[in-house]
């Protein structure tokens, strides 16, 4: 059976998550939809990673086998038209190895996270950015992150229902930028790595706004990874800031 990979953005804001559950709609079901509406096939729509409910993606990556050959970008168009009007959309589809396995064939994983400041409402942004009202310290946010990069027990920044193995990851990358804006300034935090843990990025991120706001130093930061304790972790951010942003293999 020929197998696509299929690179896919979405709005997270009305699904429950990427994956179907018993309630709600979820990224994970609506794309399974598609493809049955587009081929009369039920197929299970495997991803790199199930974004949890309000979570975004610019760069996700799912396979699905079909069992007739199609043209890719005739599977692209198919879905993307039963897609509609859902905020779901299909960047691109190509054929891919028997072998590929959108999250075990995964090396990498990048992560987004936007954080606007400014007094008035988000209304472009809305769901689509953390509003924050008083300025952050962009650099000390900076070198708590960089307390963080590295091969650690990240049980302070973990959700209590992770279910991964091991608290112990490799963060390859924890950088902070800022960039002017007309009315405020907006503040984007990288995460990269293998994987992450459930709520790793958003415990994360929250953490170090406490920084940006001059409530914690750098120095907490890594006395709280060091501590191993989720109770000492900052308060965890909104999902409406995360995107996932791209899968390597």
């Amino acid at each position: 059976m020929p197998r696509y990979k299929l690179t896919i953005e979405y709005d997270g804001t009305p699904f429950v998550g990427w994956q179907i559950q018993a309630e709600g709609a979820s990224v994970q079901g609506a794309l399974t939809d598609a493809v049955e509406r587009f081929t009369g096939e039920r197929v299970h729509v495997q991803g790199a990673g199930r974004t949890d409910a309000g979570v975004h993606a610019t760069g996700q990556v799912a396979h699905i086998e079909l069992e007739k050959h199609w043209r890719p970008d005739t599977v692209r168009d198919a879905m993307n038209a039963h897609l509609r009007p859902l905020p779901v959309a299909v960047l691109a589809a190509e054929v891919a190895p028997d072998d590929f396995h959108a999250r075990f064939s995964a090396i990498g994983r990048r992560y987004l996270y936007r954080i606007i400041v400014r007094r008035p409402d988000l209304v472009l942004d809305r769901d689509r950015a953390w509003r924050v009202l008083r300025p952050l310290d962009a650099q000390a946010m900076a070198e708590g992150a960089r307390q963080l990069v590295g091969r650690h027990d990240f049980t302070t920044f973990r959700a209590i229902g992770c279910q991964a193995n091991s608290p112990v990851k490799t963060l390859d990358r924890l950088e902070v930028q800022t960039a002017p804006l007309d009315f405020g300034t907006e503040i984007r935090v990288h995460a990269a790595a293998r994987s992450f843990l459930h709520h790793q990025v958003r415990s994360m991120v929250g953490t170090l706004v406490k920084v940006g706001e001059g409530a914690w130093t750098p120095g907490d930061v890594k006395a709280a990874l060091e501590a191993r304790d989720r109770t000492r972790c900052g308060p965890m951010a909104p999902s409406a800031g995360l995107y996932l942003a791209e899968v390597t293999y």
